[in-house]
């Protein structure tokens, strides 16, 4: 299980699972698009009533919640996860399933330099280091 991956998808996403309102769904929906929407809130569907259980996990989602780009409440979170999906092996199971379904979508991106698009676009994307585009 890519736990890592797991919580830098939801990261972006928790301030409106916990926080759920239309108009901040909807937000969200024209960010990333509705497919990874779907994905992200049936993976959360799963994994929220479990981390309600343990309070540290707990905080550690609130904490990306209210600070989705901060890399400390992120690993905090990841390390929770982990925790989590350690202990309870059809949870795991279920995550697991629900993560290849996602990525099956392609609505997640895994690997270094990957990139997941949940719209249009248009461009280039260049995610080499020392990279350069000439026009």
């Amino acid at each position: 299980m890519e736990i890592a991956a797991l919580a830098s998808f939801l990261a972006p996403l928790l301030p409106s699972l916990l926080h759920a309102g239309q108009s901040t769904l909807d937000d969200v929906v024209s960010r990333v698009g509705a497919e990874a929407v779907k994905h992200a809130e049936g993976l959360w569907a799963r994994l929220w009533p479990k981390i309600q259980e343990k309070p540290a996990a707990e905080e550690a989602a609130r904490d990306v919640a209210d600070r989705p780009q901060d890399a400390r409440a992120q690993g905090a979170l990841e390390l929770q996860l982990e925790k989590l999906l350690a202990s309870d092996t059809g949870l795991a199971a279920d995550v697991e399933r629900l993560w290849e379904d996602a990525k099956a979508a392609g609505v997640v991106a895994v690997g270094e330099r990957s990139v997941a698009v949940g719209g249009d676009v248009s461009g280039t994307i260049v995610t080499g280091d020392g990279s350069s585009v000439e026009r």
